[in-house]
């Protein structure tokens, strides 16, 4: 198409608009040096982003730290406000500018069909959606009770009243245990032993309470496994487009930093309320590390390709446009259901405390709103 184009020939009443709009965002390689710079970006934004991710999570698994519960309570309320704004602002308005009406990918072939950034995220919201209610639909079924959240502001006092006062017996240790379980799975089975008079001993509540868990484990790792997929794509795209830009990256660098200490905070968050069996304690910090690594190792790969890669050729908006639309599905999903409705209208452990709600409320609010001010830039 554009080798019929002759851009110091045109006549906009009879030219295909298609054709002007493709020349006009066609992107050459624009890598302008600054490589010592590029370089500090691949460990600083490892250090922040790891920092940032692993912090909620050790307030939760890690008593000797001794969290204030404000303290955890703005990282995963900060942290919630941060995935929604990133599926709205950093996710889908790209994936309009890439593969959106009025690009060159839009109005070219099949893609000027249908306006596909908004179908795209659709297909990731239902998709999401019916494994999120799958995997309740199966809980609820084989062992007679539906999905219940994690009280992970107990644990944190909790936590540190037995550092307080040490391990005072068996009826606080299976107290502990009750509340990292998830906040009264443990205790409404056990009042259905009660009621059918059973007598249950200590090795049958932990047996008890390590079935449960399992399969709360089961239930909730999934999505959070494609809550991390949205935000690691998204990651590695931004790492790539860090690598090879050209005066734009003095502007993007502290960005991104930002963005990605922000990003992992919601990560963190979300991974501190799934109750880990034993056999999977490693897990938590190994996906935090996944997640660390990401933009650098995205960045490094875009300085490996800086003087040859067009971050904004027609292939490169199609993948790009795709996978945006796709990681802003899951993170609208996980963002809106499982962080916000769950936590603030379905969660009954949440706080009565009208301190503790605006608190909540006013850390949610935040992450939202800087999220949301980043996007002017990256």
């Amino acid at each position: 198409m554009s080798s019929t184009f002759d851009p110091t020939n045109v006549d906009l009443d009879t030219a295909d608009p298609a054709q002007v709009v493709c020349y006009i965002n066609a992107s050459q390689n624009d890598y302008n040096g600054h490589l010592g710079a590029r370089i500090s970006a691949v460990f600083v934004i490892l250090v922040v982003s790891t920092v940032a991710t692993f912090f909620p999570v050790a307030a939760v698994r890690v008593r000797m730290l001794k969290m204030p519960l404000y303290v955890y309570m703005f990282a995963r309320y900060f942290g919630a406000g941060v995935i929604v704004a990133t599926a709205f602002i950093h996710l889908l308005d790209p994936a309009y500018a890439e593969i959106g009406p009025q690009t060159c990918v839009g109005m070219t072939g099949g893609w000027a069909s249908y306006s596909w950034p908004p179908a795209i995220a659709l297909v990731s919201v239902i998709f999401i959606f019916l494994l999120d209610f799958s995997a309740e639909r199966y809980v609820e079924l084989k062992f007679g009770f539906s999905h219940t959240d994690v009280n992970v502001e107990d644990i944190i006092v909790k936590q540190q009243e037995d550092t307080a006062i040490g391990e005072s017996g068996t009826h606080q240790h299976l107290h502990t245990d009750d509340q990292n379980l998830g906040g009264g799975v443990l205790s409404t089975s056990a009042s259905a032993f009660q009621s059918d008079k059973m007598k249950t001993t200590v090795t049958d509540v932990e047996a008890l309470k390590e079935s449960v868990n399992s399969h709360l484990f089961r239930e909730q790792i999934a999505a959070f496994l494609i809550l991390e997929f949205g935000v690691i794509v998204h990651s590695v795209i931004i790492g790539l487009n860090l690598g090879v830009v050209g005066s734009e990256f003095s502007k993007l660098y502290p960005v991104i930093v930002f963005h990605q200490s922000f990003e992992g905070l919601g990560i963190g968050a979300r991974m501190s309320a799934i109750p880990f069996p034993k056999k999977y304690q490693y897990l938590p910090w190994l996906l935090c590390s996944a997640y660390g690594l990401t933009t650098p190792l995205a960045i490094s790969i875009g300085l490996g390709v800086r003087t040859t890669y067009s971050s904004g050729s027609f292939t490169a908006n199609i993948v790009a446009g795709v996978l945006d639309s796709t990681s802003a599905g899951i993170l609208m999903y996980t963002g809106l259901v499982e962080l916000l409705a769950r936590d603030f209208l379905f969660n009954p452990h949440r706080s009565k405390s009208s301190s503790q709600l605006t608190f909540m409320l006013v850390s949610l609010l935040a992450g939202a709103g800087i999220m949301a001010l980043l996007g002017k830039w990256a």
